[in-house]
């Protein structure tokens, strides 16, 4: 018999789900992490929410653990990377919150406008300051969504209902989509110009921290109002508090911060802001939800073996393994490399499988480049629901294999088919284990892939490279590798450039700046 310990709080439903499925189940929450490391060997699963932390430590003295089962969405009290290694399946439930998030943020809208907390607070005070707080309607005004995914996208509608004019940036909401939710699709400086509410939905990563700052504030309208609901760190506070200060912004709403649990913040008392201690989740309902998802999640692979919002395993078969261990490493690096040079929002991806790797399950292949390919942008997307997510975004995903490779033994290609243009990846194995790129944008290239890298994509005249040269040899940026194919003579060429570290921002603007550059983005894998 199967053993899970519920660490956390959470709903007794979750309890009563684990026995049905005949699995016997220990609810002890609250404890310390050195009582935890003492029993946790005895368990093959572990239901935790955000409080027990599952260190590298604590997963070293977890024997028999097969599954770790998150009732929520984030994942920061977890060590995936230790997970993985130990064999520790991760999953989440990302969807058993979305419409009280999104409510939470529009009910922060609505106290926002009409300073419903200071007023609250004022007449509890015994005071009747009437005249002091004149709010502004929602109705008619712009409201702005920065991420249309599944809770953004519920925020859009509520707006929408409002009668707000809602419009929306995120680079995977296509035309199609929009038009459902009633929304315009716009570009991110389009949005900060015309929003008089700001409503963040979007994960943090590199490509979001600090994506509210004094810079991106200073495009956006005089006394605009912004929501955080999504993650702390989106917004730089410092910035936020200036523009506070000056009236650039009127007020702000925020359920996350960048450090938590916020016992003290910057933000905190400024008479503009309204503050709640991260309660986008807190709901009768979705804390019913998510434990009952976990419960369901964590049995059905106790007792069935299904896998279902895993973060760190493909559906895969014992048999498959250790065929298609070598495709999968290749799958992560043209799926994250689709996906970190795309800007625009995507219609529809086509996966061609050729050669000896059509003859293989490819669809757990599939699952990987659509995670990789999806997760720069969206939250919450694994091997398991990366096609329903795109689905559910309007993006058509289709797969081809041929028994047969012109010029490799293999090769995998992934087009992504975009409003404007097509842009096509390809990648092989040398030495039958050995990831290569050899095709970007249809320029022929040999290039392995290095945690820190630089796409260019530049017109093929003289001084490019030596330009290039020049400024990373002034910064003291060492290059590691440099590979560059082009289509003609004076053409298109694209270049993949591996540096031993990230660069600073102000040596990539001067790349960015540099004549024959087309394009640069600098890559991370």
């Amino acid at each position: 018999m199967a053993k899970v310990l519920i660490s956390d709080k959470m709903n007794p439903l979750a309890a009563e789900i684990f026995q049905k499925n005949g699995i016997e189940v220990d609810v002890k929450p609250g404890m310390t992490p050195e009582e935890l490391m003492e029993i946790i060997g005895d368990y093959d699963g572990l239901a935790v929410r955000s409080s027990t932390q599952a260190t590298l430590d604590m997963l070293g003295k977890a024997a028999n653990l097969k599954v770790i089962g998150r009732a929520g969405i984030g994942i920061d009290n977890i060590d995936l990377k230790a997970a993985t290694e130990k064999g520790v399946i991760v999953m989440n439930t990302p969807f058993g919150n979305s419409i009280t998030t999104a409510e939470h943020a529009i009910a922060m809208m609505f106290a926002l406008a009409r300073q419903i907390p200071q007023a609250n607070a004022s007449t509890h005070a015994g005071k009747w300051e009437k005249s002091k707080f004149m709010g502004v309607e929602l109705y008619a005004k712009t409201l702005g969504v920065i991420g249309c995914g599944n809770i953004g996208g519920i925020a859009a509608t509520r707006g929408v209902g409002l009668q707000m004019d809602v419009i929306a940036y995120d680079p995977f909401l296509t035309e199609d989509r929009a038009a459902e939710l009633g929304v315009e699709k716009v570009e991110l400086d389009d949005l900060f110009a015309r929003a008089d509410f700001i409503t963040i939905h979007v994960p943090k990563n590199e490509h979001t921290k600090n994506l509210i700052n004094k810079n991106t504030i200073a495009k956006m309208k005089d006394g605009v109002r912004i929501i955080n609901c999504a993650r702390g760190g989106i917004i730089n506070e410092a910035d936020l508090l200036d523009a506070l200060n000056s009236g650039k912004v009127a007020g702000a709403a925020l359920d996350v911060f960048e450090t938590e649990p916020a016992k003290e913040n910057p933000l905190f008392g400024h008479e503009n802001v309204i503050c709640t201690p991260h309660l986008g989740a807190s709901t009768m309902e979705a804390q019913v939800n998510v434990a009952i998802q976990v419960a369901e999640q964590m049995s059905d692979y106790l007792v069935n073996g299904a896998v279902t919002n895993a973060l760190n395993m493909p559906s895969i078969s014992k048999e498959d393994a250790p065929k298609l261990k070598p495709y999968m490493k290749l799958a992560e690096q043209l799926g994250s490399l689709a996906g970190q040079i795309n800007s625009q929002a995507i219609k529809a991806i086509e996966i061609e499988y050729e050669g000896s790797v059509a003859e293989l399950n490819v669809k757990p292949l599939t699952s990987i480049i659509m995670a990789h390919l999806l997760k720069s942008q969206l939250d919450s997307v694994n091997m398991v629901n990366a096609l329903s997510v795109a689905e559910s975004r309007g993006v058509d995903v289709s797969v081809t294999t041929s028994g047969s490779s012109k010029d490799f033994r293999s090769l995998i290609t992934v087009k992504v088919i975009k409003e404007s243009r097509e842009q096509v990846v390809a990648g092989t194995l040398f030495t039958g284990k050995e990831p290569r790129i050899v095709n970007i944008e249809g320029v022929p290239i040999e290039a392995a892939l290095a945690p820190h890298m630089l796409y260019i994509r530049n017109i093929d005249k003289p001084g490019m490279i030596g330009g290039m040269g020049t400024i990373l040899a002034e910064s003291g940026q060492n290059i590691a590798d440099f590979r560059l194919g082009r289509q003609t003579a004076a053409g298109t060429a694209v270049a993949l450039v591996s540096l031993d570290a990230e660069l600073p921002e102000d040596v990539f603007e001067k790349l960015k700046a540099l004549p024959q550059i087309e394009r640069i983005k600098q890559l991370r894998f």
